[in-house]
Protein backbone atom coordinates (compact mmCIF):
# COMPACT_ATOMS: atom_id res chain seq x y z
CA UNK A 1 0.00 0.00 0.00
CA UNK A 2 1.60 3.31 -1.00
CA UNK A 3 2.52 5.81 1.69
CA UNK A 4 0.39 8.93 1.96
CA UNK A 5 3.34 10.92 3.25
CA UNK A 6 1.54 11.73 6.52
CA UNK A 7 2.56 10.25 9.86
CA UNK A 8 -0.28 8.88 11.95
CA UNK A 9 -0.96 11.13 14.92
CA UNK A 10 -0.51 9.21 18.17
CA UNK A 11 -3.63 8.70 20.25
CA UNK A 12 -4.02 11.09 23.14
CA UNK A 13 -3.15 9.52 26.46
CA UNK A 14 -6.22 8.85 28.62
CA UNK A 15 -5.38 10.30 32.05
CA UNK A 16 -8.73 9.28 33.56
CA UNK A 17 -8.19 5.67 32.52
CA UNK A 18 -4.69 5.74 34.02
CA UNK A 19 -6.10 6.83 37.37
CA UNK A 20 -9.17 4.58 37.44
CA UNK A 21 -8.21 1.30 35.73
CA UNK A 22 -5.79 -1.43 36.70
CA UNK A 23 -2.58 -1.59 34.65
CA UNK A 24 1.14 -2.21 34.87
CA UNK A 25 2.34 -1.03 38.27
CA UNK A 26 -1.19 0.05 39.23
CA UNK A 27 -3.89 -1.67 41.22
CA UNK A 28 -7.11 -0.64 42.92
CA UNK A 29 -7.41 -1.30 46.64
CA UNK A 30 -10.50 -0.97 48.81
CA UNK A 31 -10.25 -0.26 52.52
CA UNK A 32 -12.84 -0.07 55.30
CA UNK A 33 -13.21 2.91 57.59
CA UNK A 34 -10.34 3.53 60.06
CA UNK A 35 -7.86 1.37 58.14
CA UNK A 36 -4.16 2.29 58.09
CA UNK A 37 -3.08 2.60 54.44
CA UNK A 38 0.53 3.11 55.51
CA UNK A 39 2.26 4.03 58.77
CA UNK A 40 4.90 6.61 59.55
CA UNK A 41 8.32 4.99 59.22
CA UNK A 42 7.24 2.28 56.76
CA UNK A 43 8.86 1.74 53.36
CA UNK A 44 8.01 4.40 50.78
CA UNK A 45 7.63 2.70 47.41
CA UNK A 46 4.32 3.90 45.97
CA UNK A 47 1.79 6.71 45.91
CA UNK A 48 -1.99 6.67 46.05
CA UNK A 49 -4.83 8.38 44.21
CA UNK A 50 -8.20 8.62 45.97
CA UNK A 51 -11.05 7.44 43.77
CA UNK A 52 -13.69 7.47 46.51
CA UNK A 53 -13.63 8.18 50.22
CA UNK A 54 -11.71 10.36 52.65
CA UNK A 55 -8.19 9.87 54.02
CA UNK A 56 -6.61 11.48 57.08
CA UNK A 57 -2.88 12.26 57.27
CA UNK A 58 -1.20 12.37 60.69
CA UNK A 59 2.31 12.68 62.06
CA UNK A 60 3.67 11.65 65.46
CA UNK A 61 6.50 13.54 67.16
CA UNK A 62 9.43 11.92 68.95
CA UNK A 63 7.67 12.41 72.27
CA UNK A 64 4.55 10.67 70.96
CA UNK A 65 2.32 13.66 70.27
CA UNK A 66 0.06 13.13 67.23
CA UNK A 67 -1.10 15.90 64.93
CA UNK A 68 -3.57 15.80 62.04
CA UNK A 69 -2.00 17.60 59.09
CA UNK A 70 -4.53 16.99 56.35
CA UNK A 71 -7.81 15.50 55.22
CA UNK A 72 -7.85 14.32 51.58
CA UNK A 73 -10.81 13.69 49.30
CA UNK A 74 -11.49 12.09 45.88
CA UNK A 75 -9.07 13.43 43.27
CA UNK A 76 -6.21 13.88 45.74
CA UNK A 77 -2.84 12.12 45.75
CA UNK A 78 -0.79 11.17 48.79
CA UNK A 79 2.46 9.33 49.44
CA UNK A 80 4.21 11.00 46.49
CA UNK A 81 7.45 11.40 48.49
CA UNK A 82 8.56 8.15 46.85
CA UNK A 83 9.00 10.06 43.58
CA UNK A 84 11.68 12.23 45.21
CA UNK A 85 13.58 9.24 46.59
CA UNK A 86 12.08 9.38 50.08
CA UNK A 87 12.98 5.98 51.62
CA UNK A 88 10.42 5.90 54.46
CA UNK A 89 7.01 7.43 55.10
CA UNK A 90 7.15 10.71 57.02
CA UNK A 91 3.49 10.42 58.09
CA UNK A 92 0.63 7.97 58.42
CA UNK A 93 -2.45 7.71 56.21
CA UNK A 94 -5.71 6.35 57.62
CA UNK A 95 -9.12 6.04 55.99
CA UNK A 96 -11.94 8.05 57.55
CA UNK A 97 -14.57 6.35 55.42
CA UNK A 98 -14.66 3.31 53.18
CA UNK A 99 -12.18 4.10 50.39
CA UNK A 100 -11.24 3.01 46.90
CA UNK A 101 -7.62 3.90 46.18
CA UNK A 102 -5.40 3.50 43.13
CA UNK A 103 -1.96 2.36 44.29
CA UNK A 104 0.73 3.36 41.79
CA UNK A 105 4.26 2.00 42.13
CA UNK A 106 6.90 4.74 42.10
CA UNK A 107 8.63 3.38 38.97
CA UNK A 108 5.36 3.18 37.05
CA UNK A 109 4.52 6.78 37.98
CA UNK A 110 8.00 8.07 37.11
CA UNK A 111 7.94 6.34 33.73
CA UNK A 112 4.49 7.74 32.95
CA UNK A 113 5.45 11.27 34.02
CA UNK A 114 8.48 11.17 31.69
CA UNK A 115 6.56 9.64 28.80
CA UNK A 116 3.10 11.24 28.92
CA UNK A 117 2.79 15.03 28.94
CA UNK A 118 -0.90 14.89 29.90
CA UNK A 119 -0.07 13.12 33.16
CA UNK A 120 2.93 15.33 33.99
CA UNK A 121 0.85 18.47 33.33
CA UNK A 122 -2.01 17.20 35.48
CA UNK A 123 0.29 16.13 38.32
CA UNK A 124 2.29 19.38 38.25
CA UNK A 125 -0.92 21.42 38.37
CA UNK A 126 -2.13 19.34 41.31
CA UNK A 127 1.11 19.79 43.27
CA UNK A 128 1.18 23.54 42.62
CA UNK A 129 -2.43 23.98 43.74
CA UNK A 130 -1.75 21.96 46.88
CA UNK A 131 1.34 24.06 47.61
CA UNK A 132 -0.85 27.17 47.39
CA UNK A 133 -3.25 25.50 49.83
CA UNK A 134 -0.38 24.84 52.27
CA UNK A 135 0.69 28.50 52.06
CA UNK A 136 -2.89 29.57 52.78
CA UNK A 137 -2.97 27.16 55.72
CA UNK A 138 0.19 28.74 57.14
CA UNK A 139 -1.18 32.28 56.77
CA UNK A 140 -4.44 31.12 58.36
CA UNK A 141 -2.57 29.60 61.30
CA UNK A 142 -0.42 32.69 61.86
CA UNK A 143 -2.95 35.49 61.50
CA UNK A 144 -6.52 34.27 61.95
CA UNK A 145 -8.52 33.53 65.09
CA UNK A 146 -9.26 29.93 66.06
CA UNK A 147 -12.93 30.53 65.20
CA UNK A 148 -12.08 31.62 61.68
CA UNK A 149 -9.57 28.75 61.28
CA UNK A 150 -12.26 26.25 62.29
CA UNK A 151 -14.73 27.73 59.81
CA UNK A 152 -12.15 27.51 57.02
CA UNK A 153 -11.30 23.91 57.92
CA UNK A 154 -14.98 22.94 57.80
CA UNK A 155 -15.44 24.60 54.39
CA UNK A 156 -12.34 22.84 53.04
CA UNK A 157 -13.49 19.46 54.39
CA UNK A 158 -16.87 20.03 52.75
CA UNK A 159 -15.04 20.86 49.49
CA UNK A 160 -16.96 24.13 49.34
CA UNK A 161 -16.94 25.63 45.85
CA UNK A 162 -15.67 22.44 44.21
CA UNK A 163 -17.80 21.43 41.23
CA UNK A 164 -20.39 23.99 42.26
CA UNK A 165 -20.94 22.58 45.73
CA UNK A 166 -22.47 24.91 48.30
CA UNK A 167 -23.69 22.47 50.98
CA UNK A 168 -21.98 19.22 51.85
CA UNK A 169 -21.89 16.67 54.64
CA UNK A 170 -18.53 15.97 56.26
CA UNK A 171 -17.90 12.37 57.37
CA UNK A 172 -18.13 11.84 61.13
CA UNK A 173 -15.13 13.50 62.75
CA UNK A 174 -14.27 13.95 66.41
CA UNK A 175 -13.82 17.35 67.97
CA UNK A 176 -10.35 16.21 69.05
CA UNK A 177 -9.38 15.79 65.39
CA UNK A 178 -10.78 19.21 64.50
CA UNK A 179 -8.89 20.73 67.44
CA UNK A 180 -5.62 19.19 66.19
CA UNK A 181 -6.17 20.62 62.72
CA UNK A 182 -7.18 24.07 63.97
CA UNK A 183 -4.49 24.27 66.64
CA UNK A 184 -6.75 24.88 69.61
CA UNK A 185 -8.46 22.96 72.40
CA UNK A 186 -11.42 20.61 72.15
CA UNK A 187 -13.46 22.88 74.43
CA UNK A 188 -12.94 25.84 72.09
CA UNK A 189 -13.98 23.72 69.09
CA UNK A 190 -17.11 22.62 70.97
CA UNK A 191 -17.94 26.25 71.78
CA UNK A 192 -17.55 27.39 68.16
CA UNK A 193 -19.41 24.39 66.73
CA UNK A 194 -22.39 25.13 68.97
CA UNK A 195 -22.24 28.78 67.96
CA UNK A 196 -22.14 27.89 64.25
CA UNK A 197 -25.14 25.61 64.73
CA UNK A 198 -27.17 28.28 66.56
CA UNK A 199 -26.40 30.76 63.77
CA UNK A 200 -27.60 28.25 61.15
CA UNK A 201 -24.17 27.88 59.51
CA UNK A 202 -24.03 24.12 60.12
CA UNK A 203 -26.24 21.21 61.16
CA UNK A 204 -24.35 19.11 63.65
CA UNK A 205 -25.66 15.72 64.74
CA UNK A 206 -22.86 13.17 64.46
CA UNK A 207 -22.09 14.21 60.88
CA UNK A 208 -21.55 17.86 59.99
CA UNK A 209 -23.72 19.45 57.32
CA UNK A 210 -21.91 22.62 56.23
CA UNK A 211 -23.92 25.47 54.67
CA UNK A 212 -22.47 28.12 52.39
CA UNK A 213 -23.43 30.77 54.96
CA UNK A 214 -20.45 29.61 57.07
CA UNK A 215 -18.34 31.57 54.61
CA UNK A 216 -19.52 34.69 56.46
CA UNK A 217 -17.20 33.79 59.35
CA UNK A 218 -14.17 33.48 57.04
CA UNK A 219 -14.88 36.73 55.19
CA UNK A 220 -15.71 38.77 58.31
CA UNK A 221 -12.84 40.94 59.61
Amino acid sequence: MPSTGFARKPAKFDVESFLTKVGEGRKILTFPEKHTVFAQGSSCDSLYYIQTGTVRLTVVSQIGKEAAIGILNPGDFFGEGCLAGQPIRMLSATTMTECSLMRIESKAMRDTLHREHEVSDMFTTYLLSRNIRYEEDLVDQLFNSSEKRLARILLLLAQFGKEGRSDEVIPKMSQETLAEMVGTTRSRVSFFMNRFRKLGFIDYNGKIDVHSSLLNIVLHD
